[in-house]
């Protein structure tokens, strides 16, 4: 029995951003229909390192494929040639529960995270959004601005971060993607748009409520593990909130904190992103409101992009066969 090994080189090769739209479209969707297996991500914290690793499994009958990925977050990595994140995919038959492919799953996690913030955006921002701010100018921030171009005309982005010289290399490698200005600015200036971006590892917020507008749409990607928050909650309070998945978003999401301090409860909840898509609940349903996509993360997200990456790189012969024996 061989197991398929596909490399950094071998994911450029297969990811591209339609793709994965589609393919974590489809895994919202049987989330949200209730068809999915999926326990909420583990958390082993490094605290001394500044970091901690995760794993996360799941299952989607649909796609007759299960696995998990261990991914890692260290925010101020100490080896600076390494980035923050850091994954392992692994695909297994449901059937047998053998393993059948060993991916690098880094790339991956960019891609399935900003096809989500696109499809939130798709399914919860204002038909005529076309001014984007970004909070924050990291790998992350760069799939979101591709998931959004994948589903809009964007006419700007304005850029914010604590290091200038960040912003100043996100917009001379994004400027290609779009067709619009990209302007460096502040926090509070990029809070002036249409659709709203935050990926940063804040513990404080750093938007404030009075300085998003109606109508706004925000997509909330920086808060994915207990204590982390970068919005107001009183920005949280006048907003109809959704998130990826309750059980996840109750612990490690936007909404971490301010449930834990009473400042909302659960019933400010509107709902889960699958349900939107599945059709269970309607998205935006006027143009003054303010919504809040809370993304932590889904594992579905992972086995359905692993999935697609393994389909396209066999039908390419990619990637290395290792051989495997379950028995020696």
């Amino acid at each position: 029995m061989d197991i398929l090994w596909l490399d950094d080189e071998d994911m450029k090769k297969v990811l591209t951003m339609d793709k994965v739209m589609d393919a974590v479209k489809e895994a919202f969707k049987e989330h949200g229909l209730k068809n999915v297996r999926m326990p909420p991500k583990i958390y082993l914290n490094l605290n001394e390192f500044n970091g901690d690793i995760r794993a996360m499994p799941a299952y989607i009958p649909s796609l007759k494929t299960a696995g998990v990925k261990i991914v890692n977050a260290h925010p101020d990595n100490p080896k600076k040639n390494l980035p923050t994140v850091m994954a392992v995919v692994i695909l297994n038959d449901p059937t047998t529960g053998a393993p059948y492919s060993i991916m690098n799953g880094t790339l991956l996690t960019d891609m399935r995270t900003g096809a989500a913030g696109g499809l939130a955006a798709r399914y919860l921002a204002r038909e005529d959004s076309a001014v984007i701010g970004m909070i924050g100018s990291g790998r992350q921030a760069r799939t979101q601005l591709m998931g959004l171009s994948e589903i809009m005309g964007i006419e700007m982005v304005k850029v914010a971060s604590k290091s200038r010289e960040s912003c100043v290399k996100f917009k001379e490698e994004m400027k290609e993607l779009i067709c619009g200005d990209i302007v460096i600015t502040t926090v509070k200036e990029a809070c002036d748009c249409d659709i709203l971006v935050t990926t940063t590892p804040v513990t404080a917020p750093i938007i404030k409520a009075e300085w998003v507008k109606l109508g706004t749409h925000i997509n909330a990607i920086g808060a994915d593990a207990r204590g982390k928050e970068e919005l107001d909650p009183l920005l949280l309070k006048k907003s109809k909130i959704v998130v990826d998945d309750k059980a996840q978003a109750f612990h490690s999401g936007e909404i971490n904190v301010p449930l834990e301090k009473g400042i909302i409860t659960e019933k400010d909840i509107y709902g889960e992103l699958g349900e939107i898509i599945a059709g269970l609940k309607p998205g935006r349903e006027n143009d003054s409101e303010i919504t809040i996509f809370d993304s932590t993360g889904l594992a579905i997200q992972d086995i359905a992009t692993a999935n697609l990456a393994y389909s396209l790189a066999k039908s390419k012969g990619l990637g290395m066969s290792i051989p495997y024996n379950p028995l020696s």
